[in-house]
C-alpha cells in the first residue's frame, strides 16, 4: 500500500517536473523568436503609421478576394490574435461575419510560419509538428502547406459565410 502511495506522489510531482522542463525549453527556444517577431511587426506598423494601415485596409475591403484573403492575413499577421478581428470595422455589416469567419479560421494555419500571430496556438502546432521534429526533419514544408491550405480555406469560408448571412438576413426582412 505504501509503495502505491509513494509511486502516486512521484508520478504527481513528475508531471510538474516534465511541465517545468517543457517551459525551460520554450524559454530558451521559441519565446525569444516570438518576442522579436512581435516587436518587429509592431515597429513596422508604427513606422508605416497606424492610420495608413487602417486606410489601406479600408480600401481593399471592397473586393471579396481581398476581404476574405488579404485582409484576414494582414490582420492576423500584423495585429495577431485577438486584435486581428478589429480589421472588421472597415467592412459593411453584411461582410463582417464572413471576415470574422475567415480571420478566426486563419489564426492556427499561420502559426507554423509566423508564431507571433497566435502564440496561444503554438502548443497545437508544436504537437502537430513533433513527429517530424522527432525524426530530425524540417517542419518548414509542413508549415508552408498548412499555411497555403489555410489561405484557400479562409477564402472559401468567408465567401460561404457571406452568402449564408445574406440569405438569412433576407429571410428575416420578410
Amino acid at each position: 500500500m505504501l509503495d502505491k502511495i509513494t509511486h502516486g506522489i512521484e508520478a504527481f510531482i513528475g508531471l510538474f517536473k516534465a511541465g517545468g522542463e517543457t517551459f525551460v525549453g520554450l524559454v530558451t527556444g521559441i519565446l525569444p523568436t516570438l518576442i522579436v517577431l512581435m516587436v518587429a511587426i509592431n515597429s513596422i506598423i508604427k513606422i508605416i503609421g497606424e492610420s495608413r494601415v487602417d486606410r489601406f485596409a479600408q480600401k481593399i475591403s471592397k473586393y471579396s478576394f481581398a476581404r476574405y484573403l488579404v485582409l484576414p492575413f494582414l490582420g492576423v499577421f500584423c495585429l495577431a490574435n485577438p486584435m486581428c478581428y478589429t480589421f472588421g470595422r472597415f467592412l459593411k455589416e453584411e461582410h463582417k461575419p464572413g471576415y470574422y469567419d475567415a480571420a478566426v479560421s486563419f489564426v492556427h494555419p499561420i502559426t507554423g510560419l509566423f508564431p507571433h500571430a497566435n502564440p496561444g496556438e503554438l502548443f497545437v502546432w508544436l504537437g502537430i509538428s513533433a513527429g517530424l521534429t522527432t525524426l530530425g526533419q524540417s517542419t518548414t514544408k509542413l508549415a508552408l502547406v498548412y499555411f497555403l491550405t489555410g489561405l484557400v480555406v479562409i477564402f472559401i469560408r468567408g465567401m460561404v459565410t457571406e452568402k449564408i448571412y445574406k440569405y438569412l438576413a433576407g429571410k428575416s426582412k420578410k
